[in-house]
């Protein structure tokens, strides 16, 4: 069945960057922005009234490091720290940091498997193991171990990658909080993402009226995802994105 995507006057467009917008790259730091890519985002403000916005685990600072102004705001840190528009500072809601014997721990954990990097945040770091595959349930056992008994954290799987990060923050609350200011207030979210920390914002977007696209399902991997992007900008329309059933709207539900 296919299902409505709210037109680009009334929609407000949240996309995920790692897997979704990017291609996954071995290492953070070495993910490439294909050619066009930042034409098609600049094209998709214009068509949105500027209600694009990226919805990341990743540093606010390293995604306009990436785009520039090719989104109007950006939700870093799931949420942990926003940028409403361009050139505003960066808000973060109160959250708790880790303490620091957990940043020693997990450096040990990351030296104890080779070529598992530990990425550090804010408010919580990463253990990345594509390098590394056969040590994700080694480090994810660890982390659990390390976090047993703490109410604040949390330990959620990733591509190749677990993360500890704040239970007060998730994607989801990214979604309301952008949809709170203009140019996203009195839109219909449609959310894009790939992995299961972007289940809270499809969740988010389902239940505020709008749509949640699963990247897998719904476009195959990024690069569908940008097909459809350059579509969209071409057509100044919606080319179909849910042929494979990877949209949901008006139900939610968690999964990979």
């Amino acid at each position: 069945m296919m299902l409505a995507i709210p037109p680009l006057d009334r929609a407000a467009l949240l996309l995920d960057l790692d897997g979704t917008l990017l291609d996954i790259a071995p290492r953070p730091d070495a993910v490439v922005v294909p050619p066009g890519l930042i034409d098609d985002l600049h094209a998709l403000r214009w068509l949105a009234g500027d209600a694009v916005a990226v919805v990341t685990g990743r540093l606010v600072e390293t995604v306009d490091a990436l785009l520039g102004d090719a989104v109007f705001a950006v939700a870093g840190e799931h949420g942990g720290a926003i940028r409403h528009a361009p050139g505003r500072s960066v808000e973060r809601p109160p959250l708790p940091s880790p303490p620091g014997e957990w940043l020693v721990a997990a450096e040990r954990l990351a030296l104890a498997h080779p070529g598992t990097l530990l990425e550090h945040k804010p408010h919580g770091f990463a253990l990345h193991f594509r390098a590394a595959p056969l040590a994700g349930p080694a480090l994810h056992a660890g982390l659990l171990r390390l976090l047993a008994g703490s109410t604040a954290f949390e330990v959620l799987p990733a591509h190749m990658l677990w993360e500890v990060r704040p239970r007060a923050t998730d994607k989801g609350k990214a979604v309301v909080a952008l949809l709170a200011q203009p140019p996203f207030y009195g839109r219909l979210p449609v959310f894009v993402g790939d992995d299961v920390t972007d289940e809270d914002g499809i969740t988010a977007a389902v239940a505020m009226g709008g749509v949640g696209l699963r990247v897998k399902e719904a476009f195959g991997d990024a690069a569908g995802v940008r097909a459809w992007l350059k579509a969209t900008a071409a057509n100044r329309c919606w080319p179909s994105a849910d042929r494979r059933s990877g949209a949901e709207r008006g139900r939610t539900s968690r999964g990979m």
